[in-house]
């Protein structure tokens, strides 16, 4: 048999094996089919090449742009998908276990390309917060903002999920505007590859975006330094000896881990046998065990039920667990497929054995189980295993050794204060879900475990139609954990892009923040634009371009006829007595929605024009109360302009109502979208 080369890609050219090159076997029949790996790879060069084609080229696009070339991406590989289906039974996971990996991966890039031209300017700088005035008259300013490292991201990926592992952390990479080197786990490393050759044949990243490393990465982390950052994903002994090697720590090199957890799943109290809630709980965990055969960091492998419980959730999993077909991952009908390797399945029955010491095995014996076609000595299959420990508290292994495979430990409780307790014995966990439906259990759980996970995940009758399962990252959520998993926090939106980002205060006058972030800030020059703003096409205005409006009189008549007119007949508008009684307000005063609507006739440009839609209004606040007789005027400036599509864009203006003294009686912020 001819052995397949799978190949890096660096510095522009794919690289076959040399020396130093490692073998890889097939999952279901053991057989070795390629090779990966080679020692004098040019790591350095790789490093060069990153930072001086792919991330001045990045850099150089706006986020919005980048958005649109990482959704270009998304387009392009989901015409892959079956090719990647293929090669993805030789790691020993099923179509449904490659659609989570493959399908997941090419939906995170698409959530991120939706986030970015959502939630991003499209410019070069990302504003983070509001502006602090630093100064007693407002000219000297303070602002958070975000600019792209000028280094290279360095993700260094578990086997089990080789495309959304490495998409997962290449979106928020690419979208910040840096570039990236992959390195995957060698085990599933010939998947990673043909992703990454689809990628690069497109045609639509810049070169030197992504580059690929299949086998060992040399001494490349001794040569990063303060601009480069190192995301990590796998067990917390690599972690530990990477992110603690001197020259990572002596640079202060961001190191973003995501490693081992002992997720946890709890039966609420109110969840008894017969009810939607324990149906839904066995479900749950069969279907952790089971994914990918129990290889997923967020997998179940603690099931902590309530004493009264534990029986009949171990005969209803037991009972699942039974009926699931082991087998070759290609067939119809495979339920659960092979660990990645032979390799793994040795490790997993270690870990297994160990966890015997404390807990009895009550289904799946490693010695005796069926496989659908496949021989089941030669490929890495081992059975759903569940164990139960029937003294949770004395136990320690248990709640410290992961079998990163189909095991699982179901533990009983007396009451959720010792459920919170056992579920926070794992040191710091990814997820933790708890089927419920009383809230004050939902409640009580987050105070008691939330600071030991990086997420929770409530579910019941009245959600599970739409919930997304126990184990299922989101890209809009952070996905990590503090303590034993990692301490770090991928994705979660925009936040996962911050990680590849460098926060940094700047201060300044207002004319200097408006130029640094192409937002204009209070105080900043107002520039006078030729015609009513209005009238003007979103290309033709300018950032602090204002429009100022004339005066108009707030009768008493004018606030009666609003109350009575919208049913508002509020005590302060209507009762010169009760309203003076009250510490705001020296007598009846015009209603903030009356003054609203008067500022929008003081500025609104009637006819048609290139102002397609109000969109709606952030951040409005009344700051001094407006009587009968006060004469009040308009300042609109355009304080940020986001193109979204080829024919129309948002802008959003600063509106500033004062009254006839000069005094701000409200503000906010106008979102218009207009013609391009």
């Amino acid at each position: 048999m001819t052995l397949q080369h799978i190949s890096s890609y660096a510095h522009g050219e794919w690289i076959a094996p040399g020396s130093g090159a490692r073998t890889i076997a097939d999952a279901v029949t053991g057989e070795v089919f390629a090779t990966a790996g080679n020692d004098a790879l040019d790591v350095a060069g790789m490093r060069d090449f990153a930072r001086g084609k792919g991330g001045a080229a990045l850099r150089a696009m706006t986020f919005h742009e980048r958005a649109r070339m990482l959704k270009a991406v998304a387009l392009h590989l989901d015409g892959h998908k079956d090719a990647l289906y293929r090669l993805s039974y030789r790691t020993g996971a099923t179509l449904a276990d490659s659609r989570i990996d493959i399908d997941g991966g090419i939906g995170t890039l698409f959530a991120f390309a939706s986030k970015g031209r959502r939630e991003m300017p499209d410019g070069h700088v990302y504003v983070d917060g509001d502006v602090e005035r630093l100064g007693r008259t407002g000219r000297f300013l303070g602002q958070h903002v975000h600019t792209p490292l000028r280094g290279v991201a360095v993700h260094i990926n578990a086997f089990n999920f080789p495309v959304w592992g490495m998409l997962e952390k290449l979106a928020p990479t690419l979208l910040a505007g840096m570039p990236a080197i992959v390195k995957p786990a060698t085990a599933s490393c010939h998947v990673t590859e043909l992703c990454v050759r689809a990628m690069i044949d497109s045609g639509l990243l810049p070169e030197g975006a992504v580059q690929l490393i299949t086998g060992g990465t040399g001494n490349l982390l001794d040569l990063l330094d303060c601009q480069d950052v190192v995301s990590f994903t796998g067990s917390a002994d690599t972690a530990f000896a990477l992110r603690s090697a001197p020259h990572i720590l002596r640079n202060s090199i961001r190191f973003v881990a995501e490693q081992d957890s002992l997720n946890a799943s709890v039966l609420g109290p109110d969840a008894a046998p017969g009810t939607p809630e324990f149906d839904l709980f066995v479900k749950e965990v069969h279907r952790e065990m089971t994914t990918k055969a129990g290889q997923k960091c967020t997998a179940i492998r603690r099931i902590l039920v309530p004493d009264a419980h534990v029986q009949p959730v171990i005969e209803a999993i037991s009972a699942r667990l039974a009926g699931t077909v082991i087998g070759a991952p290609d067939l119809d009908g495979t339920q659960m497929g092979a660990l990645v390797s032979n390799a793994q399945k040795r490790d997993v029955l270690d870990k297994a054995a160990i966890i015997a010491g404390e807990a009895e095995r009550v289904h799946g014996d490693p010695e005796a189980f069926e496989v659908s076609g496949a021989d089941a000595e030669k490929g890495a299959f081992v059975p759903p295993m569940l164990f139960h420990c029937a003294d949770p508290e004395r136990a320690e292994r248990v709640h410290d050794t992961e079998a990163f495979g189909p095991v699982s430990t179901v533990m009983g409780y007396r009451d959720l204060d010792q459920a919170m307790a056992l579920v926070n014995r794992g040191g710091g966990s990814l997820v933790a879900s708890v089927i419920t439906r009383d809230p004050e259990v939902a409640r009580r759980v987050t105070l008691g475990a939330g600071a030991f996970h990086g997420r929770l995940y409530f579910n019941n009758r009245d959600s599970m139609a739409e919930a997304t399962g126990h184990g299922s990252p989101l890209p809009h959520l952070v996905h990590g954990g503090p303590g034993r998993a990692g301490g770090g926090e991928e994705m979660g939106g925009i936040r996962g892009v911050k990680h590849y980002m460098q926060r940094t205060a700047i201060q300044g006058s207002p004319d200097i923040l408006t130029a640094i972030t192409d937002q204009w800030a209070p105080g900043a020059t107002e520039i006078e634009g030729p015609a009513h703003p209005f009238t003007r096409r979103f290309g033709e205005l300018e950032i602090g371009e204002t429009f100022h409006s004339g005066e108009r009189q707030v009768t008493l008549d004018d606030i009666e006829h609003f109350a009575h007119f919208t049913g508002d007949t509020f005590y302060a508008h209507m009762d010169d007595d009760a309203a003076a009684r009250n510490p705001f307000f020296p007598g009846r005063v015009a209603h903030g929605y009356l003054l609203l609507s008067f500022a929008a006739g003081l500025f609104v440009e009637p006819d048609e024009g290139p102002v397609l839609a109000n969109t709606g209004l952030d951040g409005l606040r009344f700051m001094k109360p407006v009587t009968a007789g006060t004469r009040i005027k308009v300042r609109l400036t355009v304080r940020k302009k986001t193109r979204r599509t080829p024919d129309y864009g948002e802008v959003r203006w600063h509106v500033t109502l004062t009254d006839q003294d000069g005094d701000k009686v409200g503000e906010y912020e106008l979102h218009t979208m207009n013609a391009y």
